[in-house]
């Protein structure tokens, strides 16, 4: 097959009720969260996201692509019942479940026992097969016909209400420079929840973005990774530029944050990708063609 079609969708932020809080929660980063969730109006953003992702569903049924990438931030608050509810939604537990891979959010992490819990990872692990160099979960690569979606776990428990960085770990770097040596030939396109940059080409602050951004990019750059995945921010944008990375990095945005959410859709032909990025029109209750674009998925289309 020398002809992929990839959906990519990120940051559905579904909630669940009950949450299932335990007193530990009260002391911890879901606090502040949940009232930025509850009394700031984050909740407000993303509460027609059920009806969102039942409109996705039927979509991608439809339109059956190859694959579905999702990159992260299934939940709000990190609970096992956000997961639960988010697997539910996507249909990750149906006989006819679409094929696809995953990586968790920071929201999927939202604090250590979040983490230590591996619910992102019972949930979603129909798109966690893949070839992997040992035991550890992350990274992972799937081959969806020519093309190689390499997935990695670029989110961690942050203490601070104000911390929302991410990072791969050093142990984790070295596991993806090993399966990128040992993949067999194809364009490797990585998958992460953290971004490479803003919209504007600039870093993200300290605070919000991948802490060892750097090392990541130059192994992904060895490795031969011809594109970057990403979510994390809400709204979709690409960057083609070399100062920002050796090779294109498209953001997913949110698919579910009332009035701007969107999905992408890839065709990748050869070293060439065809995309359309679709949004929700909430008069239509249905996705549109918002925008469409193309680019060559090869380190010397990048001046």
């Amino acid at each position: 097959m020398t002809t992929v079609r990839l959906a990519h969708f990120s940051d559905i932020h579904l909630t669940a009720n009950p949450l299932g809080w335990q007193l530990r929660d009260w002391f911890n980063k879901r606090l502040t969260g949940w009232m930025n969730l509850r009394l700031l109006g984050r909740s407000k953003r993303f509460r027609r996201a059920e009806d969102t992702i039942a409109a996705l569903m039927a979509e991608l049924r439809e339109r059956r692509p190859d694959a579905v990438v999702f990159s992260g931030d299934a939940t709000a608050l990190g609970f096992p019942t956000e997961c639960e509810r988010a697997a539910a939604l996507l249909g990750l537990h149906d006989p006819q479940a679409l094929p696809g891979v995953a990586v968790p959010g920071n929201h999927d992490y939202y604090t250590a026992a979040a983490a230590r819990s591996g619910a992102f990872e019972r949930q979603f692990a129909p798109w966690l097969h893949g070839e992997r160099v040992d035991d550890e979960t992350y990274p992972f690569a799937r081959r969806v016909g020519h093309v190689w979606l390499v997935c990695m776990n670029s989110s961690r428990p942050n203490r601070g209400f104000w911390d929302a960085s991410g990072e791969v770990g050093a142990a984790q770097r070295e596991r993806l420079k090993r399966l990128l040596q040992r993949l067999e030939p194809g364009p490797r396109i990585l998958v992460t929840h953290y971004p490479v940059a803003l919209s504007s080409g600039l870093r993200e602050r300290r605070s919000h973005g991948l802490a060892d951004l750097d090392e990541v990019l130059a192994v992904a750059n060895e490795g031969g990774v011809v594109l970057w995945l990403h979510g994390h921010r809400h709204g979709a944008y690409r960057l083609v530029d070399a100062s920002v990375a050796p090779f294109p990095v498209i953001c997913a945005g949110s698919v579910t944050e009332e009035y701007r959410g969107s999905y992408a859709e890839y065709i990748i032909d050869g070293d060439r990708l065809q995309g359309t990025r679709r949004q929700f029109d909430f008069s239509l209750s249905r996705f549109v063609d918002a925008e469409s674009f193309s680019m060559e998925l090869t380190k010397s289309s990048i001046r």
